[in-house]
């Protein structure tokens, strides 16, 4: 009898493996895993997809099953988070010495399940993680750094668990494995501090509510391989702190300031055990008021330290277990000071020291040309040399450059990773100060719109970000794959190309007109609301004009400006070899934005509404693409003219501008289809500019400033 039931055991797993359609597969995983049952769960319902009468039943043992998900020590090629999938004749063995790494092997074959493989055709491989912090920056509505409507209005949003469940998935899907979470001052809303009960205002259950929400939130993501760090704006108090205490919101470095922020630090982590860190960031308010009753001069690099080093680091060494320390890199910061500090804190785990990749656009060039501690535009290499033993750097690559249009371009994560992974690098974070991808502000609501929350329409995105921070190696093919099976008819290689060619545009922007903090740019618009120390701005609109573009510095130390090129060819000086001109840039711009419009062209007559809804914002880039072109040739153009007075360059700038305004014309006709205006510069920034016209963006709002450039040009 035993022998029969082995080999009818054997028959029906050679059957499922040779692809026929089967009613029973048995998976054997470790059910106690949360990380592992999330990945099996994806494997349940990738199968379920591939048919509809397959019954997904737990094995008892491995014998018995298809498909095992297994901790072991016995693949000596791996490392944390790496996996291997090994097909052998009894089963699809997944292995990894990490729950995490089994949870992401499980996910492959998941997807490869989902992208139209048997389990026949399983592929087998080894992966392993290139970079160990993958994270995700995420700014929190709530004492928010930003303020405003920007904020306000994905508060609810942002305490659903049911959207945290939603992000988190996709982290995990992705390979993302750091949440963290960004505000002024997170602490008085996650406890009511045992010694000054007076931080908050909230009652016995609000206090319950907000209790549950963060325990709830760190538990998912612990369930996902995702580690969660809490992050704040340095010496910060609550309002009510303030108001109950005596003492000031910001800048208030007093013994009870001090104490107050020792003891919450060291309660938060007793009471939140999945928390997995804290973070703090230097400079904003820890200058000008070193006390509440006394003016003095700025607290120096050594002062900001050593307040870290008495509230921050004390608590966390005072706490009941250990967390990792998140030490952010800013302008106030020195690499001998921070040295000091991570030095005599002497924690247990590797710190994490954040450093902007050129500053609030890293959306830009691959090319360090300026981060957030730089002094007089030099980068500080102080903080990699020597090589640090006890904390490494991870590069944040800021997005404040497109939060509407849909955004994908591998070559330039591969490139990233590869140029700027060194040594003393084990990660990157990857987020917005600006926007938060919770509600979908944006996008008119109609019958397309097949999303829920703003970071789903987006998925390109995260999805590159994430899988290429893992293996850099992660061939197209995998991201082509996920575009046919989202929209089939072998739609995949052709979104897939158009999305690569168009998704250059803000990088060209970025690399060409140098921009330091948030609103200094914002690509997809083509604005630069407030004045960058890098370059010329012009009261009275935040559209990007001619003039703007003419003056303005590169950013990227390839790129030759406007001037810098008219100079070159007035004094026939021959162009430096390895700098790219204003109008091979132009022409590059125009040859994406031709094959772009080709790719759309293509796929036009078949889309229904959401793959239509795609290719608009394919053809909003590419338009965008051919409009910054022609705009760099009117402004090689014009300042010729200026120069030396060729009539003929005068009028050619004026057509060319005029081309210009017919590419924005079409843009703004198409954008206006899908989407609304929306905030865009906080309460803070329009309260220092209350003339400015950002407040509120969408394209058509900026024909008149397009118009504008021909009669500068005519003038």
């Amino acid at each position: 009898m035993t022998s029969y039931l082995h080999t009818l055991r054997l028959l029906i797993l050679l059957t499922s493996l040779s692809g026929i359609v089967r009613a029973q597969i048995a998976l054997h995983y470790n059910t106690a895993s949360k990380p592992i049952l999330f990945g099996a769960s994806q494997i349940e319902k990738a199968l379920k997809k591939e048919g509809a009468n397959n019954k997904i039943i737990l094995a008892k043992n491995e014998r018995e099953a298809q498909i095992v998900i297994k901790v072991t020590s016995d693949v000596p090629s791996l490392i944390k988070g790496g996996f291997r999938i090994q097909r052998d004749l009894n089963a699809i063995q997944i292995n990894a010495i990490d729950e995490t790494g089994a949870m992401y092997g499980a996910l492959d074959v998941a997807e490869q399940l989902n992208t139209g493989k048997k389990l026949k055709d399983i592929t087998d491989k080894i992966s392993n993680p290139s970079l160990s912090i993958r994270a995700i920056k995420f700014n929190l509505p709530w004492s928010p750094y930003r303020t405003g409507i920007v904020m306000e209005q994905h508060t609810e949003v942002c305490r659903d668990l049911l959207f945290w469940q939603s992000f988190l998935d996709q982290m995990a899907i992705n390979r993302f494995n750091v949440l963290s979470l960004w505000n002024v001052h997170p602490f008085s809303y996650m406890v009511k501090p045992a010694n000054f009960p007076k931080a908050n205002n909230f009652s016995d259950q609000e206090m319950r509510s907000w209790k549950d929400f963060w325990t709830s939130l760190f538990r998912m993501a612990k369930e996902r391989g995702i580690e969660m760090f809490i992050v704040n704006w340095n010496i910060a108090v609550s309002p009510e702190f303030a108001s109950a205490y005596g003492v000031k919101e910001r800048n208030d470095t007093s013994a009870i300031v001090k104490r107050y922020t020792r003891e919450v630090v060291t309660q938060v982590i007793n009471e939140y055990p999945d928390l997995s860190g804290i973070g703090i960031t230097l400079a904003d308010w820890m200058s000008n008021f070193r006390s509440a009753n006394s003016t003095l001069p700025e607290m120096t690099a050594k002062d900001r330290e050593d307040w870290i080093e008495e509230t921050v680091v004390a608590g966390i060494k005072a706490a009941n277990r250990p967390v990792r320390f998140l030490h952010r890199s800013v302008l106030s910061s020195d690499p001998a000071e921070m040295r000091r500090l991570i030095d005599n804190a002497a924690l247990a785990d590797t710190t994490l020291v954040e450093v902007k990749f050129n500053w609030s656009h890293g959306h830009s060039t691959p090319i360090l040309a300026l981060t957030h501690d730089a002094h007089s535009g030099k980068v500080d290499n102080g903080y990699w040399n020597p090589i640090p033993k006890n904390y490494r750097i991870q590069w944040m690559i800021r997005n404040e450059d497109f939060f509407i249009l849909r955004w994908g371009q591998a070559e330039f994560i591969r490139k990233h990773i590869a140029h700027n992974s060194e040594p003393y690098v084990n990660g990157y974070f990857v987020g917005s100060e600006g926007y938060i991808p919770a509600k979908d502000f944006a996008h008119v609501n109609n019958d397309h719109k097949t999303w829920k929350y703003a970071f789903e329409k987006q998925w390109l995105f995260y999805l590159l970000w994430g899988r290429l921070l893992y293996d850099p190696s992660t061939p197209d093919a995998v991201f082509e794959a996920q575009f046919e099976n989202r929209y089939g008819n072998k739609s995949g290689k052709t979104l897939y190309a158009a999305y690569s060619a168009a998704s250059k545009m803000p990088l060209s922007v970025a690399s060409f007109h140098g921009a330091t903090w948030d609103y200094t740019l914002y690509s997809e618009g083509f604005l630069a609301p407030f004045a960058a120390p890098r370059g010329l701005h012009e009261d009275g609109s935040s559209f990007i004009s001619i003039n703007e573009l003419i003056d303005h510095p590169a950013l990227d130390p390839g790129y030759l400006s406007i001037t810098e090129y008219a100079e070159l060819l007035i004094s026939k000086t021959p162009i430096p070899a390895g700098k790219v001109d204003p109008l091979q840039l132009a022409d590059s711009l125009e040859t994406d934005s031709r094959l772009v419009m080709k790719l759309v062209n293509q796929m036009r007559p078949k889309a229904k509404a959401a793959l239509a809804c795609e290719l608009d914002d394919l053809e909003t880039w590419a338009l965008l693409s051919q409009y910054f072109s022609d705009k760099i040739r009117g402004g090689v153009a014009l300042h010729t003219y200026r120069t030396n007075h060729l009539k003929a360059e005068q009028q050619k700038a004026i057509d060319l501008l005029t081309v210009c305004h017919k590419h924005w014309k079409k843009l703004a006709e198409i954008t206006s289809k899908h989407y609304q205006p929306v905030p865009y510069l906080d309460d803070q920034s329009t309260a220092s500019r209350p003339e400015n016209d950002a407040r509120t963006f969408l394209w058509s709002k900026y024909i008149s400033e397009v118009e504008r450039d021909i009669e500068i040009a005519k003038k």
